[in-house]
């Protein structure tokens, strides 16, 4: 019998997180900016995020958008933010630091790790911005303590990388997980499945919603010299949809 299948759910705010829970998600990776890729939440987020759920939560650190090659001061607080998420209570971090050549940054991985302590230590997709060989990647990772690797395998989606994944995977040889993430859905989740021999998917399920406090006012000239007040569209979780797909994963 097949053990069962895991879903965690990419959040962009505690409400995102809370929600998530409530349809049936069992972990979250919490971040704030989805629209830019994903980055470190706030402090009060991480908070409010944990008194409304009962499952894991792992907290995205990357402090800006752009790439994954840090600034000494962008690094340091990479560190910090580390240390007090996991100490604040989240079970671990998601993180990834490569150098200019787009190899996996030894040292400040080591240090990374060794800010999560106890917490699991989680790649993201950095990984797949890698010009290393994977493997070697993957050697590197597993000696440095890090508990799983968030990837689509070098592809845009992880159906089109799923060959790749398994190929790490079976590589990997339990040295550490490995994630699939990227462009999952309902339609393709049993396919990316089969062919990573994975058990576990990392997807995102939201919805447009609307936030209309920001275009009440009459008086803004959409053609004034300052930019123009930010839309009212914002994106929060299908709840309908997740609880739909969780059903579905059930059967696989």
């Amino acid at each position: 019998m097949k053990e069962p299948v895991l879903l965690e759910i990419c959040c962009g705010s505690a409400q995102d997180a809370i929600d998530a829970f409530g349809a049936g998600a069992h972990r979250v990776e919490l971040n704030c900016a989805l629209a830019l890729g994903g980055l470190s939440p706030s402090a009060g987020t991480l908070k409010k995020a944990l008194e409304g759920v009962e499952i894991p939560v792992i907290c995205m650190v990357r402090p800006r958008p752009g790439g994954f090659c840090y600034a000494p001061g962008e690094f340091d607080s990479m560190v910090y933010d580390a240390a007090n998420f996991v100490s604040m209570g989240a079970a671990g971090v998601a993180f990834g630091c490569l150098t200019p050549e787009g190899r996996i940054d030894v040292p400040r991985c080591r240090r990374m790790v060794e800010a999560v302590g106890e917490g699991e230590a989680v790649f993201h997709r950095a990984f797949d911005a890698l010009t290393q060989p994977l493997e070697e990647a993957l050697d590197i990772l597993a000696d440095l303590g890090v508990r799983r690797v968030l990837t689509s395998g070098q592809r845009p989606t992880a159906l089109e990388g799923a060959e790749v994944i398994r190929r790490c995977r079976e590589y990997a040889a339990g040295r550490l997980e490995l994630l699939p993430g990227g462009g999952v859905r309902p339609h393709n989740a049993r396919e990316i499945l089969e062919k990573t021999g994975c058990r576990q998917l990392h997807g995102t399920f939201h919805k447009d919603a609307r936030d209309r406090s920001a275009s009440q006012n009459p008086h803004m000239d959409p053609g004034a010299a300052a930019p123009p007040p930010p839309g009212d569209n914002v994106r929060v979780i299908d709840k309908a949809g997740l609880r739909a797909f969780e059903e579905a994963l059930g059967l696989l």
